[in-house]
C-alpha cells in the first residue's frame, strides 16, 4: 500500500522546487509531511475530505494549511481535494443545502435563482444577493456538516483499510512457505 502511494504522489523535491513555495520551505521539510502511514495517511485523507468543500482554488491550500498543523502527508492531502471537481461540486453543495435545511429546521425547500436580466441589472444584483443571503445560512451550516461527516468517515475507512492490508500481510507471514 505504501510503496502504491509513494509511486503515484509527489516527493517532497518537487513541491519544495517551486519558486512559489520557497517561503514555505522550512515547514514543508518537516518530514512527517512526507512519510506515509496509517495515521499520516488517515489524517491526510480526513484533511483532503474536509477542505474539499471549500469553494475554488481555495480548498487545497486549506488542505496544505490542515497537513502542517496536523504533520499528516501533504501530498495525500492535496490529492484527495480532488474528489470535488466541476462534475461532483453541484451535487455536493445540493446535498449539503438540504443537509443544512435538515439541521436549521428550514423547510421552505430550495428556491431557484433570480432570471438574469441585462435591463435590469441593478435589480437583478439586489434579487440575487437576496437569493444568495437566504440560501447562506443553511449552506453554510450544512457545507460544514456535511466536511465534517465526510473527514470522519474518510478517516475511519482509511485506518480500516489499511488494517485489514496490514492483518492481511501479517497472515501470508505466518502461513508456511
Amino acid at each position: 500500500m505504501r510503496r502504491y502511494l509513494k509511486k503515484y504522489l509527489p516527493g517532497h523535491e518537487s513541491i519544495c522546487g517551486n519558486r512559489w513555495l520557497r517561503p514555505f520551505r522550512s515547514s514543508l521539510l518537516h518530514p512527517r509531511l512526507w512519510h506515509i502511514n496509517r495515521h499520516s495517511a488517515a489524517g491526510a485523507v480526513a484533511a483532503g475530505l474536509f477542505c474539499g468543500l471549500i469553494p475554488g482554488p481555495l480548498q487545497m491550500i486549506g488542505a496544505a494549511i490542515g497537513a502542517l498543523i496536523w504533520r499528516v502527508n501533504l501530498p495525500l492531502a492535496l490529492l484527495v481535494t480532488l474528489y470535488s471537481n466541476p462534475l461532483t461540486i453541484v451535487p455536493l453543495y445540493l446535498l449539503a443545502y438540504q443537509l443544512g435545511c435538515l439541521l436549521t429546521g428550514d423547510s421552505s425547500g430550495f428556491v431557484a435563482p433570480p432570471e438574469f436580466s441585462v435591463v435590469a441589472f441593478g435589480a437583478w444584483v439586489d434579487a440575487m444577493l437576496d437569493w444568495m443571503l437566504a440560501a447562506g445560512k443553511p449552506l453554510g451550516i450544512g457545507l460544514i456538516a456535511l466536511a465534517a461527516s465526510l473527514a470522519g468517515l474518510g478517516y475511519g475507512a482509511t485506518r480500516a483499510v489499511w488494517r485489514l492490508y496490514l492483518l492481511r500481510v501479517w497472515r501470508r507471514r505466518k502461513m508456511p512457505g
